[in-house]
């Protein structure tokens, strides 16, 4: 009678540690192509979006449709920002910080806007669906007035040059944005808003706070409230 077999173990030579370590940097360059190329993370610190986007929401950004970098477009398919489009960039006069806001204006687009009245191209756009308006006074346009007061409810017009973006709050009237310091470059786009995926309602401290020990009791306090403070109604909201 034959003798069984014996199973086959196949030894590669190779120690554990580095299995663990091939898989690890195979999960950092599927992270990193990701947060690059597909979806990205971002928190709202301020009201300039509301009532569309809250402070203390945590959103996911499509960095997937604008194409992110003339590489990502060449390789990805992706279109142009378009007008209406809720989009996160780069501010321009301090390229390390992210500002998100609505798009008004692509380049050629003539932007201007009359008592509060966005008018696109000379047509007015009717932003009863997003755009709030908390101050009913409309300044007009005097020199004696402030810029901050003399340009928010009438601006313009502007042409938006080539290869720029002109964007607004939709929190109109507490909205600092391309009526102050201008356009934006197409390059500073880092992606379109996709959904809100969690929204924490913690006042003032979502703003964040300075320091160590700060940051670690917002934290605490964050994982301490996570019931009451979550908005769950808000999880997995489109934003439109």
């Amino acid at each position: 009678m034959a003798a069984a077999a014996s199973p086959v173990v196949l030894r590669s030579g190779r120690s554990a540690w580095r299995d663990y370590l091939e898989a690890l940097l195979i999960a950092v360059v599927f992270a990193t192509f990701a947060r690059t190329y597909v979806l990205q993370a971002f928190k709202i610190p301020s009201s300039s979006m509301e009532e569309n986007l809250l402070v203390g929401d945590h959103i996911l950004v499509n960095k997937f449709v604008f194409g992110p970098g003339s590489f990502g477009r060449a390789l990805l398919p992706a279109r142009n920002v378009r007008l209406g489009d809720i989009t996160v960039f780069r501010f321009p006069d301090e390229p390390d910080r992210d500002f998100i806001k609505r798009c008004m204006g692509v380049g050629g687009d003539r932007v201007e806007i009359r008592d509060k009245v966005v008018f696109v191209n000379d047509e007015p756009l009717d932003e009863s669906g997003y755009v709030v308006h908390r101050d009913s006074r409309i300044y007009p346009r005097s020199i004696f007035l402030s810029e901050e007061y003399r340009k928010r409810d009438n601006f313009g017009p502007i042409t938006v040059p080539d290869g720029e973006l002109f964007f607004l709050g939709d929190n109109r009237d507490d909205s600092h944005d391309s009526r102050f310091w201008g356009t934006v470059p197409r390059e500073f786009v880092k992606g379109r808003a996709l959904l809100v995926y969690w929204s924490f309602d913690a006042g003032y401290a979502s703003t964040g706070w300075p320091g160590y020990w700060p940051r670690l009791r917002q934290l605490l306090e964050v994982v301490v409230k996570f019931p009451s403070r979550t908005r769950w109604r808000r999880s997995l909201r489109p934003i439109r």
